[in-house]
């Protein structure tokens, strides 16, 4: 399969399992599940759905490359990426107009499909990019934030679940 078939499927792939990570935490409630799922419906929850959807995606996307060169550094720049797109583009319109959720997916679809093209190229290049030797250190910084914040979020509006105006973990559970 080529590269662009690769990655129309994976924008389709990315956009579908997002509507399962957004429940995972629902119907897997843990320590573990609460790093990788949103257990609110805050922004920065939604931000760990960004980087579950990539990781999980990931996993199939490298079987369809063929282990590329480029993967794990093309992992952590669309992580990046569609993680600042998406604010770029939301954060503006969330603060002028509140939650509107064919917006949000809407947004969410675009902030996607802009990180896949970038995708493209990067795995397209027969450069190796330097990411890829400290793929795991910049993951595992990935993941210690998503717990810090999760369990010890900042009073603020990045971090308050905008329908129960409630703010942390310990706040629901």
């Amino acid at each position: 399969m080529n590269l662009k078939k690769i990655k129309i499927i994976s924008i389709i792939g990315i956009f579908l399992l997002s509507f399962i990570v957004h429940y995972g935490y629902e119907l897997l409630p843990s320590f573990i599940s609460s790093i990788f799922f949103p257990i609110n419906e805050s922004l920065f929850e939604h931000m760990k759905l960004i980087v579950t959807c990539y990781l999980l995606w990931g996993f199939i996307e490298n079987k369809l490359l063929k282990d590329n060169k480029n993967f794990k550094s093309n992992l952590i720049i669309s992580i990046l990426i569609n993680i600042i797109v998406f604010l770029l583009i939301f954060y503006p319109i969330y603060l002028t107009y509140d939650h509107n959720l064919i917006l949000t997916l809407s947004i969410y679809l675009i902030s996607i499909i802009i990180t896949q093209f970038i995708s493209y190229f990067i795995l397209k290049s027969n450069k190796v990019l330097f990411l890829n030797k400290y793929f795991y250190i910049i993951m595992a910084i990935i993941i210690i934030v998503n717990i810090i914040f999760t369990y010890y979020p900042i009073n603020n509006n990045f971090f308050i679940d905008y329908m129960n105006k409630k703010i942390g973990f310990s706040n629901y559970y």
